[in-house]
């Protein structure tokens, strides 16, 4: 991953042929606990000042629309229209487009967004997996429906796996009733887990090939230039705006 230093800043991937950016806490026009650049109206800020961040972000990677939903750690799947840019639907966690211009928004407090591109089909992904998304295979899910829908072979995928919380933050004591046996191998420590390597792990069980995927291992609860619920139910009761990773295909000129 690659620090844009950009207005404002964002990563990208060097595997991503597409317009992306997997952006900080920083560039943006809101203050307190939303500062700077919160993606997010359902977290209690200023719609307006939520609107402007978002445009910044999206001319910051050459893209006209933005598409986003109101995520709901689902396993459910938006095929995205030319509509969808007018209003932000409830009930999706993944997003894909053939659309040129658009960019598919997932908003983050340490869980993850998992960017997808099929290179030679014209198609992109945008994931958002938390946890729970992890546990019902939405990874998974959203490579079979590429593989059905849009005919694009599981290893003529490149992923980049964004900031997100990292095995250093990842606790969970409930871990034996939250999370199947699979997944407790990937235990680091005593209740800590390695949720980088398990969307990893399932990346490559739908197909995808290790040298197509690239993890920016940056933990968002460590680090301050992230939003993270995590840190902030320790000093705002989990008040605290959400990072976004945008990835779209390139304007038509």
């Amino acid at each position: 991953m690659q620090l844009q230093e950009t207005s404002p800043p964002h990563y990208t991937s060097q595997l991503l042929p597409v317009p992306h950016g997997m952006f900080s806490n920083a560039g943006g026009v809101n203050s307190e606990l939303f500062a700077s650049l919160n993606l997010s109206y359902h977290v209690g800020d200023q719609p307006e000042r939520v609107q402007t961040n978002r445009n910044r972000a999206l001319a910051s990677l050459g893209l006209h629309h933005l598409v986003s939903v109101n995520q709901v750690h689902s396993d459910h799947i938006l095929l995205v229209g030319e509509e969808h840019a007018k209003v932000e639907l409830k009930g999706y966690d993944a997003l894909i487009s053939t659309l040129p211009g658009t960019g598919l928004l997932i908003q983050q407090a340490d869980c993850q967004a998992i960017l997808l591109a099929a290179p030679q089909s014209g198609v992109i992904a945008a994931i958002h997996c938390g946890w729970r998304g992890s546990v019902v295979g939405i990874i998974g899910k959203t490579i079979r429906c590429l593989q059905e829908k849009y005919n694009v072979a599981p290893d003529s995928l490149v992923a980049a796996i964004s900031p997100s919380l990292g095995p250093c933050c990842a606790e969970f004591i409930h871990y034996r009733n939250e999370l199947p046996a699979w997944m407790h191998k990937y235990q680091v420590r005593p209740h800590y887990f390695d949720f980088w390597a398990i969307s990893q792990r399932q990346l490559l069980d739908a197909g995808v090939l290790p040298a197509h995927i690239d993890v920016a291992a940056l933990c968002t609860c460590c680090n301050p230039q992230f939003f993270s619920y995590r840190r902030a139910t320790k000093t705002t009761k989990g008040i605290t705006g959400r990072n976004g990773s945008i990835i779209g295909l390139p304007a038509v000129a």
